[in-house]
């Protein structure tokens, strides 16, 4: 190697880590003319025209990377989510399975690539469900979760499939593992609440709802919630006074008795504090290297 490819070398990684981009595509492209043989400049460069939105020229790149060197984890973790953003969602899972059979060398073990990897797996399980296929979009999002279960959002997403398809146990489930992963966010608690009250707890569901209101006392579901389930609670024993039987729907305590109540739908507020919980999770953060 002459000291000129040595310098342009070193001068394209170190912009590159600065994530001076324009300096560092400069210098990398000087590299390709001269010799196509490091796998890491087209790695690069695949990163730098990614990040400027040009997917199809960013792909050409990570795929020569890979060509170069199939055991190069990032350079086909970057494929895979390329592949994922061009919506070739096949031609992606078929390079997630090489990810996780090893041979990217180091799997998928450090938290920058299963950030990645589950973010993949979300955005296939929403195109799944966009089309109506909730099965696949389930099994997607289990992928995720199992990537990076304390990622809150990803908990909830799941918990609202679960809880759509009727499978209240496993919505519950996690609603809490969500709670669990960050007990200061107030919106896990109160779906986990819905779905505690729907599988006959109203104690705990309103347990749930005041430790949300504990946390964020301004928080309009939880107080909505509470006050359903208070009135329902005083008219059953108003009529237990008089003598009268308590209204059919009060006296199983489950969600369509707490829904007569209120002018909101299961599916507005299920939607309305899962897009919150995804705000909460910035998913570009997520994706940041420690």
């Amino acid at each position: 190697m002459d000291d000129r490819l040595k310098q342009l070398l070193v001068l394209g990684r170190e912009h590159y880590e600065r994530r001076e981009y324009d300096l560092a595509e400069h210098a990398l492209r000087q590299i390709i003319e001269k010799t196509d043989r490091f796998a890491d400049v087209y790695n690069m460069l695949g990163v730098i025209l990614h990040e400027r939105g040009d997917f199809l020229a960013a792909e050409a790149h990570f795929e020569r990377a890979v060509q170069l060197n199939e055991h190069y984890t990032e350079a086909l973790l970057n494929l895979a989510v390329t592949y994922n953003d061009l919506g070739k969602y096949e031609a992606a899972r078929h390079v997630y399975s090489r990810i996780r059979r090893g041979e990217g060398g180091g799997g998928v073990l450090d938290p920058f690539a299963r950030g990645k990897i589950a973010n993949m797996h979300a955005d296939l399980a929403q195109a799944y469900a966009d089309a109506g296929c909730a099965q696949e979009a389930i099994a997607e999002l289990t992928r995720a979760v199992a990537l990076c279960p304390t990622f809150v959002d990803l908990q909830l997403r799941l918990g609202t499939m679960y809880r759509d398809a009727g499978n209240l146990a496993l919505a519950r489930e996690h609603y809490a593992a969500a709670r669990d992963a960050n007990p200061k966010y107030a919106p896990a608690r109160v779906l986990l609440g819905v779905a505690l009250l729907s599988l006959g707890a109203p104690d705990q569901a309103s347990a749930e709802w005041r430790e949300a209101l504990a946390i964020d006392p301004d928080n309009r579901t939880a107080k909505m919630y509470l006050r359903s389930l208070e009135a329902q609670r005083s008219g059953r024993a108003a009529g237990a006074v008089s003598g009268e039987p308590a209204p059919a729907a009060a006296a199983g305590g489950t969600w369509d008795a707490l829904d007569e109540a209120t002018p909101t739908t299961v599916s507005d507020i299920l939607s309305k504090t899962t897009a919150d919980a995804a705000g909460e999770t910035d998913r570009a953060a997520r994706e940041s290297k420690p």
